[in-house]
């Protein structure tokens, strides 16, 4: 079996095949979907089909990872994420399609709670936020490259799903060389309260923290599954979109790793207040200059730099927040957070450009990041639990 780092890795490397099938996933079919007449609404809600799979999975997760461990959830999830994007060729039908998307995001959502689970319960308090950046960084790059798989489409359409599903299969087969793991537990806290009591508390504790998964689900979802219809319907050719979306992704590369070190230092809520401010001006900016390729292959950049960590943060300020006897709950919630803002964004911007279509799609993630900073501003830092 490999080592403790090697470990590790591996958990990377499954997040970053993860982040590629999503960031290939919402444009390509966005794209299929636009060109075949279907309305910008119909595709939006189409698109939420990955997160409902997120949240029809959420409830069922806690207990078989205690009970089986942390290999077994991310196997399983890994199996059906590959065997699900092997099946989209076969039969282009709207129901299938939304089925296979659904099958995809509890699969996706089985190996982000594994790895993530495993990588906050043995990251130390005093590198956690250089660690749990790793994670979002292998996630961003993933969802870098995903997109440009779209320009696979003139070539063949079945490529990209097949693509996606071989390269899938490779990395999950490196976890038989990783040896089991179970959650450490705190039985008084665990036989105390009921599933459901778990995740009352954890929201009670660490709600502010959520809203950072919130809003990258939002982000997201909404960038890669209705920017690109309103992109074509401002006039921006399919090549290009592909190249400008995957430029958010591409910020946070840069940004993930000293953003999440000096979250260590300056504490999580200081950089969160920031980094959403700044994200803000970015798609304020986006939404005046629009029409220009160049604007926006710069501001999506400077947005990912600045907001494409969000996700990581949130983790991270919630691990700060929680017991540790609380972390596979709180790992869920942030799984279920990231869904609901990513079935919103998506459907509220279809509903948005096709009943205002003379408005900037922007706007809407201007308010969306808004109201996070408010909350997050609005709310005193609590003491930070010191995990044992």
């Amino acid at each position: 079996m490999v080592s403790t780092k090697t470990r590790f890795w591996i958990l990377i490397a499954l997040v970053t095949i993860s982040g590629f099938s999503q960031g290939m996933l919402l444009p390509l079919l966005a794209i299929i979907l636009e060109q075949n007449g279907v309305s910008s609404s119909v595709n939006g809600l189409h698109a939420t089909g990955l997160y409902v799979g997120v949240l029809i999975a959420s409830p069922f997760m806690e207990k078989p990872m205690r009970k089986f461990g942390f290999k077994p959830i991310i196997v399983v999830g890994g199996m059906l994420v590959f065997i699900s994007m092997a099946l989209f060729p076969f039969w282009q039908a709207l129901w299938f399609w939304f089925i296979l998307r659904i099958m995809v995001g509890i699969g996706d959502h089985m190996l982000h709670f594994g790895t993530q689970t495993w990588i906050t319960s043995t990251a130390a308090k005093e590198t956690r936020g250089k660690h749990i950046a790793y994670y979002g960084l292998s996630f961003g790059f993933g969802f870098t490259l995903g997109p440009l798989m779209t320009r696979f489409l003139s070539v063949n359409e079945a490529l990209p799903f097949l693509l996606s599903a071989f390269l899938s299969v490779i990395v999950w087969s490196l976890m038989f060389f990783v040896r089991n793991k179970f959650p450490e537990l705190d039985m008084n806290t665990v036989n105390a309260t009921s599933s459901i009591g778990r995740f009352i508390k954890t929201g009670k504790i660490a709600w502010v923290a959520l809203l950072a998964p919130f809003g990258y689900g939002f982000l997201e979802a909404s960038l890669h599954g209705i920017f690109p219809i309103y992109g074509m319907r401002i006039g921006h050719d399919i090549d290009i979109l592909s190249l400008i979306i995957p430029c958010f992704a591409a910020g946070s590369l840069l940004s993930q790793i000293p953003l999440g070190v000096l979250s260590d230092r300056v504490g999580r809520r200081k950089i969160l207040l920031f980094v959403l401010s700044a994200g803000l001006l970015c798609f304020v900016f986006a939404s005046l200059f629009e029409a220009s390729v160049i604007a926006l292959f710069t501001l999506f950049t400077l947005a990912g730099i600045f907001v494409g960590s969000l996700f990581s943060l949130g983790i991270s300020y919630m691990t700060d927040l929680l017991p540790g006897a609380l972390l596979p709950a709180g790992n869920i919630m942030c799984g279920i957070a990231f869904s609901l803002g990513s079935i919103s964004g998506p459907y509220f911007g279809g509903l948005f450009i096709q009943f205002f279509p003379g408005v900037s799609f922007f706007y809407v993630i201007v308010v969306m990041l808004l109201v996070i900073l408010g909350a997050t501003f609005v709310n005193k830092d609590r003491q930070s639990v010191v995990q044992t």
